[in-house]
């Protein structure tokens, strides 16, 4: 797989088309919008979703754990979706097996769980945006964001319509980035994508045949 190495400044960061971001400076993946949990949300409701699409996610974060090493891994909010289901006991043991990363969660709208959930020995939990280095990361996309600092964020599902000659369409997932803000794609692969539309100052990265591809809208 071929990622795309994306400078801001100083910082490197290394999109991937795991749907994922890896910085090396500080030994850590980003990841948002998972959806854990969801399928077994669906399926309590009537509709029959495998289990399976969930498990392959959690196989994706573990060849990256594998592939990286990363220090910490910090989820970008939805982490988890909904009301508290078997999923969870999944992703406290998938933690359990990997000791050696931090792993973080800055809440999102859908991270509901009682506080007594999160077991303290495997979640680091911020309630609100959190500041590192150059960075803000936030569940939502921050309106207002100082000039020396970059958001990267989650919860919007970004992806990015391309039109063939004979108007063929196909939506794909995407980083979308602005001059100061990077919106990762919906890592979760039962999510759905909300079409992003460019403007003079925006970029996308989109994820396609296992590689990220710069798209110039603005030729």
């Amino acid at each position: 797989m071929a990622g795309y190495q994306l400078q801001w400044r100083e910082l490197s960061l290394q999109l991937l088309p795991e749907k994922a971001i890896y910085i090396n400076e500080f030994r850590s993946i980003l990841i948002a919008d998972p959806h854990f949990g969801k399928a077994a949300h669906f399926r309590k409701a009537g509709i029959p979703v495998s289990e399976k699409l969930h498990i392959g996610d959690l196989m994706t974060i573990q060849r990256l754990i594998q592939k990286y090493n990363p220090e910490h891994l910090y989820f970008l909010g939805d982490l988890f979706h909904s009301d508290w289901n078997i999923a969870w006991n999944d992703l406290e043991t998938f933690a359990d097996y990997h000791p050696e990363t931090n792993f973080h969660l800055i809440k999102g709208n859908h991270d509901i769980l009682p506080e007594e959930v999160y077991r303290s020995d495997i979640w680091q939990v911020h309630t609100e945006r959190l500041n590192l280095g150059q960075m803000i990361l936030s569940h939502e996309p921050l309106a207002n964001i100082p000039p020396e600092k970059i958001n990267l964020c989650g919860h919007i599902h970004p992806g990015i319509s391309l039109y063939g000659t004979a108007r063929q369409k196909l939506t794909l997932p995407c980083f979308f980035v602005s001059s100061n803000q990077i919106i990762l794609p919906a890592f979760g692969r039962f999510t759905g994508l909300y079409t992003m539309k460019c403007g003079k100052n925006d970029n996308a990265y989109v994820i396609a045949e296992k590689k990220v591809i710069p798209v110039n809208f603005h030729d």
